[in-house]
């Protein structure tokens, strides 16, 4: 899981680094620190620090889902 947060719109309200501490850590009181490449072992927590972002800042990049839900779509046209 590839995780992508939008420094510009991130305000420092920490929920993420609460949430998910072992992917996210503030530096100073504005600053987040965190790992672009989390484990999947922290998906669960990562999922409830993105809902739990008020600014929506964290993104969560899943290509393999994505690629996942393209050829069932795929498939779906197919049979139709």
């Amino acid at each position: 899981m590839r995780l992508v947060v939008d420094l510009n719109r991130c305000q420092g309200y920490a929920q993420c680094a609460f949430l998910a501490p072992d992917v996210f850590a503030m530096h100073g009181e504005e600053g987040l620190l965190y790992d672009p490449q989390a484990q999947e072992a922290q998906r669960a927590r990562v999922l409830q620090a993105a809902a739990a972002c008020p600014v929506q800042a964290i993104l969560i990049d899943e290509p393999d889902l994505a690629a996942t839900s393209a050829v069932g779509s795929n498939e779906a046209a197919t049979d139709a």
